[in-house]
């Protein structure tokens, strides 16, 4: 039965694919905002790989610097290769997909792409499990496909002559494709629905798809689902180096606690001040501190010329040399005790960007006042609506995050622009721009024992207001 349905539908794809491109430009609107999604998921220059690539154009959309795809239909094969003579095309069945068969200059890949195959598959468990050799620690899989929602549309469309006759095919949920992934090997970092006009209907179209499709209720009635999964994760095989960044700004009494209070984290740890601009004794601390300084830690000290909590974060990691970098406010708010609890969890692959929360223990009121513990909650809700993924407390300034992958936030930087001057949302921003895996690591909030925050509420709440609607327009409303 599962070989004769295959054939069946191979058998629909031969014949069609001389139609193909035409259906394409009857529904280029749809297939252009597919590729849009695509684009911003997956920067240029990827190793690309495409199951069921059709003729290829999305495969060639994303810019790839090697991209091959795959179909088991020769005749659609043919057609792609002549349309896109520089890309990789072969004609191979992804449920018996060997990585040999793809010859070895294109073993691993670092996206993935499942657009719109998912129905196809008589055993969408055995395709992703193939895909699993496929993969590094890294790779990103993209799966788009149908909501079952818009099933009776879709065949409407099909009668009344706007959509490709489709040969039979499965309709998976949501909650279907994540339980997939799940059971192959595979952690879902992010789902979303998009789409929620697929013509082009003037003065409707646009605006609906754009501010309406990402609304919470409504997003739910949206014609494509997306998901963005990793391999699942794999613990690090030698104890990582650290280093954690200190933004200090009149902090004199905190900074020698800073190191005595601060474990051994990883297999060497390395401590960078970055003072900035203080009005008390924090720079000759710092530079006593590191003068005087005979313990197990590496310790450096910088001063800005710029400002703000931004510079010095971005100044610091410039010059750290570990290979997790951790952000460690100079006011201690955030016990050091802690920071091994971060390390761990990226240790062990189970995070690729911890953002602390200060949400989950108990805390006092000298800590966090009634009304900063409610600003933190719906904050919390803004972005975790925006970066569409959970997030309990944005604000926390401890941000930890592997070097290799601050370098690929800082050479993107230029998607955002400089929006923040805290220094913690460009990171956040970014890390959802490269669907890192976010995790969150509670740690235990403390009042601060010297000085005073330097912290000014309202004003700083209007900046990050600011920032939200900043980032709404280049995350949600694109």
């Amino acid at each position: 039965m599962k070989s004769s349905l295959r054939e069946e539908i191979r058998r629909d794809f031969n014949q069609v694919a001389p139609q193909l491109e035409r259906w394409q430009r009857r529904n280029r609107y749809y297939y252009r905002d597919i590729e849009r999604l695509h684009q911003f998921l997956i920067p240029p220059a990827a190793r690309v790989l495409e199951i069921g690539c059709g003729l290829g154009d999305l495969l060639h959309g994303v810019a790839p610097q090697v991209g091959v795809g795959i179909d088991f239909s020769q005749e659609v094969v043919t057609l792609a290769q002549a349309r896109h003579p520089h890309l990789h095309f072969y004609c191979l069945d992804a449920e018996t997909l060997a990585p040999e068969a793809l010859g070895p200059d294109h073993q691993q890949f670092d996206y993935i792409l499942l657009a719109g195959v998912l129905g196809y598959l008589s055993d969408v468990q055995a395709v992703l499990q193939r895909l699993q050799p496929l993969c590094h620690s890294r790779t990103r899989v993209i799966l788009t496909f149908h909501n079952y929602m818009w099933e009776p549309l879709l065949r409407l469309a099909e009668t009344v002559g706007q959509r490709r006759p489709q040969p039979p095919q499965s309709w998976l949920s949501m909650d279907d494709v994540i339980n997939l992934l799940a059971i192959t090997g595979f952690t879902p970092l992010k789902q979303g629905r998009r789409f929620l006009v697929p013509k082009k209907l003037p003065l409707v179209a646009g605006a609906a798809n754009r501010y309406l499709a990402p609304l919470p209720g409504i997003k739910h009635l949206c014609l494509t689902n997306y998901v963005v999964a990793r391999p699942n994760p794999v613990p690090s095989p030698a104890a990582p180096s650290c280093s954690v960044v200190i933004p200090a700004r009149n902090e004199a009494g905190n900074i020698r606690n800073a190191i005595a209070r601060l474990p051994q984290l990883g297999g060497h740890t390395e401590v960078i001040f970055v003072e900035g601009h203080s009005q008390d004794r924090t720079w000759a601390e710092i530079q006593a501190l590191v003068d005087d300084y005979q313990g197990p830690f590496t310790l450096k000290a910088l001063q800005q010329t710029g400002k703000g909590k931004a510079d010095a974060v971005r100044l610091g990691f410039a010059e750290a040399t570990g290979d997790i970098l951790m952000i460690l406010d100079a006011d201690l708010t955030v016990p050091p005790e802690d920071l091994p609890h971060f390390v761990e969890v990226m240790a062990s692959g189970r995070g690729e960007f911890i953002n602390g929360s200060r949400l989950v223990y108990p805390r006092s009121h000298t800590a966090m006042p009634w009304l900063n513990t409610l600003a933190n909650k719906i904050f919390a809700q803004i972005f975790s609506f925006l970066l569409e993924q959970p997030l309990k407390d944005t604000l926390c300034g401890t941000k930890v995050l592997w070097r290799q992958d601050y370098d690929r936030i800082a050479a993107g930087r230029h998607y955002f622009g400089d929006f923040d001057p805290f220094g913690d949302f460009d990171l956040l921003f970014g890390a959802a721009k490269l669907n890192l895996h976010i995790v969150e690591v509670p740690i235990r909030y403390q009042p601060r024992h010297y000085g005073e925050s330097n912290i000014a509420h309202v004003k700083e709440g209007l900046v990050l207001l600011r920032m939200c609607a900043y980032a709404s327009r280049k995350l949600k409303f694109r």
